[in-house]
């Protein structure tokens, strides 16, 4: 397996409603997740096959789902729980997951602020 392919996915922009101050609860903001999967696209690429692959569109279903059916309030909490789930329904060896939290309640001007975790089986 070649630990250098990988499956991204970027900017998937999901509304939803995690943090811990009480506003962020009740009116919500955007979250941008970025995700990487490792996974050897060997066979795929001969193939040309979606089934030798890891279709991405069911990734984003996932990513989504996990996003906007629960709230946590770390955004940390929040990556590790995609994190594990896609690698409990996709075939990746690992996943690079970043969550973007671009309107964090920070009294200051910023463009980001963000976490990144690193899961493998």
């Amino acid at each position: 397996m070649s630990e250098r392919d990988v499956i991204h996915l970027r900017g998937l922009d999901v509304y939803a409603y995690h943090g811990v101050l009480p506003e962020e609860q009740v009116l919500g903001q955007r979250f941008l997740i970025d995700i990487d999967l490792f996974f050897d696209l060997h066979q795929a690429g001969s193939s040309d096959r979606v089934e030798d692959t890891i279709h991405y569109g069911e990734v984003y279903q996932v990513i989504k789902a996990c996003v906007t059916e629960e709230r946590y309030l770390l955004i940390e909490r929040l990556a590790e729980e995609i994190a594990q789930r896609v690698l409990g329904q996709f075939a990746c060896a690992s996943v690079r997951v970043e969550v973007h939290k671009p309107q964090a309640p920070i009294p200051g001007i910023f463009r980001d602020v963000s976490v990144e975790i690193w899961r493998g089986r």
